[in-house]
């Protein structure tokens, strides 16, 4: 009589809805809310802050992602029992620390890692460590501070043109300098470390090898032990047609990458992302969420640029799209260390998404342009970026705006329906990139 009780009450439990709040402002955090508001298990569903786009799937919390304490109250008054993690800013100072460290949040789930295993993200050099460690193919470097400035001089000139600069910590996405000038490398090395160029982020600087290939990305949901590969993409960073001029937070994104064969993915699995996760528990770092790993191919051969301890962004927009399978289940057993018990079923279609940005941007650009025709799409999700609502209007908040997302038998068709729909959208000085695509 008690086991059968058991067993109901049990299974009462693992389905029942819960509240879930989302960290974020972004397109990734819209993908985020549009998938798991499809989920039976949800309850109520929480954007902090969110944005124009997110308000359609839950409630909006006027609350930065980094204000630990104003994330604690809003938990505990909406009974919120998991949290997911859009930005890596949060991730990187702690959030999930944080939780487990306050006897009230201890038992709130949060997909996202530790402050120490987020340092995949945070520190170049600690990544480049681990990668060697747990013999993971990347390129050559070493590191350099003001006080071996001479010997990152002296590294530089052992190297062949172009030279790749990374400040080591966070620098929102424009930390990397490529130079083909060795005297331009040496005194951009000395604006990094002795003048701050990207503030406290290049403190410390690494140099490595240029690899010249062809990139794509991966991304792994794993709960530490057990792991799921999510369907892979590439993203087109330049703001410029043909990949040219300044490095945006990206331009547009095709998912799965069309040059990836199952033969190619296994090499993947067995040489980078195996090793990525089996690294993890031999270093005994706990990771208990998503792991974009940014992967070039050279001559054949894989080699893995970087790691970023959350999802990508404008690729969430190509990826998420792309699970058939129930995403918050598969957030809930990513919590409870029971990923094993799950399987993961893909749509068989391609989606692409292209992202209209602000005039100006990634340099300078205004905010509080009204977007329309956002109601005259059709056959495409439009994920909002940088929005607002202001005065009942969708007006622009940021440089990147709306990444309008289609599917297709293929990722040509994909993006002919994203362009024809983005012939229905405008605002003042809309900008984007006609290209996506092209080099596949």
């Amino acid at each position: 009589m008690n086991k059968s009780f058991c067993a109901i009450n049990n299974e009462f439990e693992e389905n029942k809805q819960m509240n879930v709040l989302i960290l974020g402002s972004g397109g990734r955090e819209h993908a985020f809310a549009w998938k798991i508001a499809q989920s039976n298990l949800l309850n109520q569903l929480f954007i902090a802050p969110g944005n124009a786009g997110t308000m359609q799937f839950g409630t909006n919390l006027n609350i930065n992602p980094t204000d630990f304490n104003a994330l604690k109250q809003t938990i505990l008054q909406n009974k919120i029992e998991l949290v997911v993690v859009g930005p890596e800013d949060p991730l990187v100072k702690g959030v999930h620390d944080f939780f487990l460290n306050d006897i009230d949040l201890k038992n709130v789930a949060v997909i996202g890692p530790q402050k120490y295993a987020a340092q995949l993200e945070g520190s170049k050099e600690f990544a480049k460590e681990f990668m060697v460690r747990h013999n993971i193919p990347t390129a050559a470097y070493k590191s350099f501070t003001t006080k071996n400035l001479e010997e990152g001089y002296q590294f530089l000139e052992t190297l062949q043109p172009p030279y790749v600069l990374k400040a080591d910590g966070l620098a929102a996405g424009k930390g990397v300098l490529i130079l083909t000038d060795l005297q331009e490398a040496k005194d951009e090395l000395t604006d990094m470390l002795t003048n701050k160029k990207f503030g406290e982020a290049s403190s410390k600087v690494v140099i490595e090898e240029f690899l010249d290939g062809i990139e794509l990305s991966c991304f792994v949901l794993t709960d530490g032990k057990s792991y799921v590969t999510l369907p892979s993409a590439k993203d087109y960073k330049r703001i410029g047609e043909g990949d040219k001029g300044l490095n945006t937070g990206g331009m547009g994104a095709v998912s799965p990458v069309p040059f990836l064969t199952s033969e190619l993915m296994e090499r993947i699995d067995a040489q980078v992302i195996k090793p990525t996760v089996d690294g993890l528990q031999k270093d005994n770092i706990p990771y208990v969420g998503f792991i974009f790993i940014g992967l070039i191919m050279v001559k054949n051969e894989i080699k893995v640029i970087e790691y970023n301890c959350r999802m990508g962004d404008p690729e969430t927009e190509v990826v998420i799209p792309l699970i058939k399978s129930d995403f918050l289940e598969l957030l809930i057993a990513t919590s409870k260390k029971e990923l094993h018990t799950k399987t993961i079923e893909f749509k068989d279609e391609s989606a692409c998404t292209v992202m209209l940005v602000s005039g100006g941007y990634p340099e300078d650009y205004e905010k509080g342009k009204v977007i329309n025709g956002l109601d005259t799409v059709e056959n495409s999700i439009p994920f909002h970026a940088g929005t607002t609502l202001l005065n009942n209007e969708i007006v622009t908040n940021g440089g990147r705006v709306i990444a309008v997302t289609s599917y297709g038998s293929d990722f040509k068709q994909a993006l002919k329906q994203s362009y024809q729909n983005i012939e229905k959208i405008s605002f003042d000085r809309m900008n984007f990139r006609k290209d996506i695509g092209f080099d596949l």
